[in-house]
């Protein structure tokens, strides 16, 4: 399918499930608050309810886990300290099944007959630009976790909390191959295999006026593509993908994926007695590929944190104690990767982009919310003082995106040099 018609249709998609909201039945336990453009009454004993949908069951789940607890963490963190405006905060989660089509009818409940205060936006771009859609027409501001399709993220008062900055189609096909240009020797040969989701189609092929990604950049850099395959968000023939990728003998495979994603390729290449020399993929869930063992030794990806020592003892004693609470509260849940890294830090930004424009605009009123952050910015544990650009569609810049690898069984940040817990480890031999 060509970018441009995916795009269209993601972007048909979200504003054609907005229309269907007011006809859906109200499902779950709404709050009670104060509805967009409405200051907060002084001295409320009402707490401020924050509505949002999470993928918690479905092809998202593993990682709409992370931010459903990520998201506990911060308000018991959050209201332990005294809330916000003298107020406690709630939050109501509705469980999307990670299915677009029913995003937009819970955020249009949570608005139109909850009434929520305040809304944080749900996992994965198709998701996020649904409740995008419904955010903007109530003129809500939308803090959310996963967007990084930057030029899609046209509305003025959604905050990323995960930022390649502008274009991250050029940013981490750059970084990848600038790592990879840093070994004793780097790979030639690249296989390229993209999931047909909106985010990672882009980071492979670009879109709009800007066709760079992953194909075209790796060509630029006088690398060989050896082997090309697109494949539909699930729907992918793994068998047959692996099976061309291992005919194709690549230096390295990028997956331009999500979720497990990878691990249905490895596997795929494992019943084919088949490791590729090195293998990256853009946005998998962190626990299956760990538990996978050494069939995933080296795998890359990108991070935008990762609890190693080195970099924890640099961010202080703050940080460590969210991590380690974090950590009990995902061995509590069952989850398969229990340390929080990118996904949790994320989640953890999006909700200090809330609270801090809540606290700058001292009210409910999302015009002001929306505003204080354009001045202000939002100050984060994990990626320091943020500023939203209305020009960049509030993208970031990049400062703390980088890459990590699996080395003995665990996450490490190898990427850039000079933020990296351990240098990447290349092939074996």
């Amino acid at each position: 399918m060509p970018t441009r018609s995916l795009f269209a249709i993601l972007i048909a998609a979200a504003l054609m499930a907005g229309a269907a909201a007011g006809c859906e039945k109200k499902s779950g336990t709404g709050g009670t608050g104060s509805a967009a453009g409405k200051a907060d009454t002084a001295g409320s004993a009402k707490p401020i309810v924050v509505g949002s949908t999470l993928s918690l069951s479905g092809g998202f789940a593993a990682t709409g886990q992370i931010h459903k607890i990520a998201g506990e963490e911060f308000l018991y963190r959050l209201n332990k300290a005294g809330g916000v405006l003298g107020r406690k905060v709630e939050w109501v989660v509705r469980d999307d099944e990670s299915d677009q089509a029913k995003v937009a009818t819970f955020y249009e409940q949570l608005i139109s007959q909850d009434k929520v205060d305040l809304i944080m936006g749900p996992y994965a771009t198709p998701n996020i630009l649904s409740a995008m859609a419904v955010a903007e027409r109530h003129g809500y501001v939308l803090p959310q976790h996963t967007a990084v399709l930057a030029p899609l993220m046209k509305y003025p008062c959604q905050f990323p909390g995960w930022s390649f900055g502008f274009a991250p189609n050029e940013f981490v096909p750059g970084q990848l191959f600038d790592a990879m240009a840093s070994l004793p020797t780097p790979p030639k040969k690249i296989a390229i295999l993209t999931n047909q989701n909106g985010s990672t189609d882009f980071v492979s092929y670009g879109a709009g006026d800007n066709k760079k990604g992953f194909v075209s950049i790796a060509k630029d850099r006088g690398l060989e593509v050896v082997a090309e395959i697109k494949y539909p968000p699930g729907g992918a023939n793994w068998a047959s993908m692996a099976t061309q990728v291992r005919d194709a003998k690549p230096d390295l495979v990028i997956n331009s994926g999500l979720g497990i994603d990878p691990v249905n390729l490895l596997q795929a290449m494992a019943q084919l007695n088949y490791s590729p020399p090195l293998m990256f993929s853009l946005f998998p869930a962190p626990g299956p590929l760990l538990k996978l063992g050494p069939t995933a030794e080296r795998f890359l990806s990108v991070t935008l944190f990762e609890p190693n020592p080195a970099i924890l003892d640099k961010l202080g004693p703050a940080a460590t104690e969210i991590v380690n609470d974090f950590k009990k509260r995902a061995t509590d849940a069952k989850l398969p990767y229990t340390a929080p890294e990118t996904q949790a830090v994320a989640s953890w930004n999006a909700w200090e982009i809330l609270v801090s424009g809540v606290k700058a605009a001292g009210s409910l009123d999302h015009k002001a919310i929306c505003d204080a952050l354009h001045k202000a910015g939002a100050d984060t544990t994990f990626s320091g003082h943020l500023t939203f650009d209305p020009a960049q569609n509030n993208f970031w810049p990049p400062t703390t995106s980088g890459l990590k690898q699996i080395q003995d069984g665990n996450w490490v940040s190898v990427w850039p040099a000079e933020r990296a817990a351990a240098p990447i480890k290349p092939p074996p031999g």
